[in-house]
């Protein structure tokens, strides 16, 4: 079988699935900087449709507001690129979707738009769960824009897998 993904994150993406299906959940992704790669790991898994209620592709800020309901003030505040914006996105995920757990990734993969204090590599991911539980994460990854987008969606794989387990 032809993938396009590196076998640690097929196995990832394969247990996540199968925790998900074990509990009867639904997961939705919200993502900036990595384009939709998240969810579309997930799906070159067969029998992800059981799974995946949905992947929201907010690349630019109109989009994150329009799409997941972020409020212009708080991107005006903070920045796309924050850990209060990426909690918003996995939120404004949960609540547009049928999912019962949401992830969020925005950060900057470089080779530019690093700012004062946003160095490339800078991504902030977060999950959102039916009930209210949130988790957020900061990393700094380094290497080129594709292994800064590829560490992000291993990580994002790594923060829905806790919060599914969490659902026990």
């Amino acid at each position: 079988m032809t993938t396009l993904w590196p076998e640690n994150l097929r196995i990832a993406a394969a247990g996540l699935l199968e925790a998900c299906i074990g509990r009867k959940l639904k997961l939705a992704t919200a993502e900036s900087c990595t384009g939709g790669l998240v969810v579309a790991c997930l799906t070159e898994i067969a029998g992800s449709s059981a799974v995946v209620d949905r992947g929201f592709v907010t690349y630019s800020n109109e989009a994150k507001i329009a799409m997941l309901g972020i409020d212009a003030a708080l991107l005006g505040r903070f920045g796309a690129v924050s850990a209060e914006v990426a909690l918003a996105m996995a939120q404004g995920a949960l609540a547009r979707s049928d999912a019962d757990c949401a992830v969020a990734i925005t950060g900057i993969a470089g080779p530019g738009g690093a700012t004062a204090g946003k160095p490339v590599g800078l991504v902030h991911l977060a999950t959102a769960r039916r009930g209210g539980a949130l988790a957020q994460e900061r990393h700094v990854y380094s290497g080129d824009r594709a292994a800064v987008r590829m560490a992000a969606v291993e990580t994002a794989l790594a923060m829905l897998r806790r919060s599914v387990e969490e659902l026990r």
